[in-house]
């Protein structure tokens, strides 16, 4: 098993390791351009009191994963009941993969859809879709704030738990924006146009780059509790193959006292 999710993490590393620049510098310039044009406004910045809240959160289908999945489902707990004074109706959590869906639905909450045939094979076309189905919820205000719950993976021996929020993004302040040099950009066709399908875009590659940055982390979390059951499994071995000679050597030692204890006990 530690074999197995070794040749996946390496698998879906080749997959991190050419997405996560392109995501962070297309974020980089999203960040840049809207926040170095005046009058700009984009309807996924709004803020607004929070009747309605969405919870996307990340696990695997499986166990054997140390702590992976125990992290996520203690943060939906905690995050649970941070959001329950507006009502377990306005909470809507899309679990991505069977431990977290099982642990929402103990807790009372019905799930639109497990995601379980993509939870462990991140796919651009599944989370583009659902991306898009939060973009249009929010859009319609029928979903006020998005919230993101997974590991992001540092190392092999290091997945750090996340909590973000997806939906709206931010926008700097004025003052803020006076702190950062202002690139002297030509745009066609207008900024506005441009902001429009720039959000979108970078907001699902997001999701995208957050799917199989999870994924990355279960399999190298995956890899150390196998590696840690190898190394337990061995011990215990040694352990035990040490006794069993004591035993064993105990035994010829008694069978050796009785032979000698019966030859000098017969009459001569």
């Amino acid at each position: 098993m530690m074999m197995i999710a070794s040749s996946k993490l390496r698998k879906i590393q080749k997959i991190i390791e050419n997405l996560y620049p392109y995501q962070q510098k297309l974020q980089q310039l999203m960040e840049l351009f809207v926040n170095s044009q005046d009058n700009l406004v984009s309807p996924f910045a709004e803020r607004r009191q929070i009747k309605r809240v969405a919870l996307i959160l990340f696990s695997s289908n499986t166990s054997l994963a140390g702590r992976f999945n125990e992290n996520v489902i203690s943060q939906l707990k905690v995050t649970v009941n941070e959001y329950l004074p507006l009502g377990k109706e306005n909470i809507h959590i899309y679990a991505i993969g069977d431990k977290v869906y099982e642990a929402a639905r103990k807790l009372g909450f019905e799930t639109p859809n497990n995601f379980r045939h993509i939870a462990d094979k991140p796919s651009y076309e599944a989370t583009r879709q659902l991306a898009s189905d939060l973009m249009e919820l929010f859009l319609n205000k029928k979903i006020d704030k998005v919230e993101l719950i997974y590991h992001h993976y540092k190392s092999k021996g290091t997945q750090e738990l996340l909590r973000e929020t997806f939906l709206p993004i931010t926008l700097m302040t004025e003052d803020e924006r006076w702190k950062i040099p202002q690139p002297d950009y030509i745009v066609e066709p207008d900024p506005q146009t441009i902001m429009d399908q720039l959000i979108p875009k970078v907001l699902k590659l997001k999701l995208y780059t957050i799917h199989a940055d999870s994924v990355s982390s279960e399999h190298a979390a995956r890899t150390i509790a196998m590696q840690t059951a190898t190394d337990n499994a061995d011990d215990l071995l040694d352990e035990l193959t040490l006794q069993y000679n004591k035993l064993r050597q105990q035994s010829i030692t008694n069978e050796l006292l009785d032979i000698i204890g019966g030859s000098f006990g017969k009459p001569g």
